[in-house]
């Protein structure tokens, strides 16, 4: 039999991908916590988790994090063996505007799961960092090593904190804890204010779509599908304290690249809105891999190239349908 695992934003993005996974041979028993936060439309979401829904292996609690004595109940009531905590408030240039809100989720909300986590006993928890602790540095590739006090945003300091308490928590309570740094993650089902979605929707619609900067600021592009791989891998790791790993494709280009391939897979040309680089980007991001290639096994299997053609294919049937 499976273990019971508890997905905290198991509705978005790559919580539905992970669900995915753990649905796939009805080995597991699957709980999602999400918010259905109202930072995008809800039928995103539940367009995400339409196929979970007629699983006898899938429970879906509404619930938010931030609310404690709902958390410690849903621990208590169904007690989970793994955690996998994708649920944040997500997204660098918001967290301009409501930095509290960021801390208020991504701290708060956090220590009310790793709290029941403790109470409840559970035998891993997962925690979703971000390429963001990184912020400003200049070494490349970004090694787990890398100190993490150059950061750039409110968001990439939760999660650097988020990462602290894991590790406090982890030496203080034995509680077992991997961390994962994703890299920008993309592929169907991508949250539609991120760029490589954003972009090709405004591209289809023969709308001008904005860049910042020159277009040489570059990012380390991830596919969901190798993500999930590793957060699977992650979930079997059998050491007892805390490890912290990069997740990225170790491929990094340039945002006019990106652009490039979108107009080959979409075969249409994008008509570009330079704009001043804003408060809170970094110049670059580039995952080291090599720690979780050896302790995880993990080897990113889709090239950026391949994943956009995948990601359109997606948007095209989505705006079909």
């Amino acid at each position: 039999m499976g273990k019971k695992v508890l997905v905290t934003g198991g509705a978005g993005f790559i919580g539905s991908h992970l669900v995915d996974s753990l649905l796939a041979n009805d080995e597991n028993e699957v709980l999602v916590i999400d918010n259905f936060d109202d930072y995008y439309d809800r039928k995103v979401k539940e367009s995400n988790i339409q196929s979970h829904l007629q699983s006898l292996h899938y429970t879906l609690m509404e619930a938010d994090i931030r609310d404690r004595d709902r958390m410690d109940r849903i621990f208590r009531d169904w007690q989970p063996d793994v955690v996998v905590h994708l649920a944040a408030k997500a997204g660098v240039r918001p967290s301009l505007e409501i930095p509290s809100t960021y801390v208020d989720v991504n701290l708060a909300g956090t220590v009310n799961l790793l709290d029941a986590s403790v109470q409840y006993r559970v035998s891993k928890f997962v925690f979703a960092s971000s390429s963001s602790v990184y912020g400003l540095n200049d070494q490349v590739p970004f090694s787990e090593s890398d100190p993490t006090m150059l950061i750039a945003s409110p968001y990439g300091a939760t999660k650097a904190a988020g990462e602290a308490l894991c590790r406090s928590y982890s030496h203080c309570f034995k509680l077992p804890i991997v961390a994962l740094r994703f890299f920008t993650v993309f592929g169907p089902r991508q949250r539609p204010d991120l760029a490589i979605h954003l972009f090709a929707s405004k591209m289809a619609k023969g709308e001008p779509i904005t860049l910042f900067g020159d277009g040489t600021t570059s990012r380390d592009y991830t596919y969901v599908g190798d993500i999930v791989a590793g957060i699977r891998q992650a979930m079997k790791l059998a050491t007892p304290g805390y490890e912290v790993f990069n997740l990225g494709n170790d491929q990094p280009i340039s945002l006019l690249e990106l652009v490039r391939l979108l107009e080959q897979a979409m075969n249409m040309k994008a008509t570009i809105d330079w704009q001043p680089l804003q408060i809170g980007d970094v110049p670059r991001t580039w995952a080291n891999v090599e720690k979780a290639r050896h302790m995880l096994g993990y080897s990113p299997a889709t090239s950026l190239e391949t994943g956009i053609r995948h990601f359109v294919a997606w948007l095209t049937n989505s705006s079909r349908g």
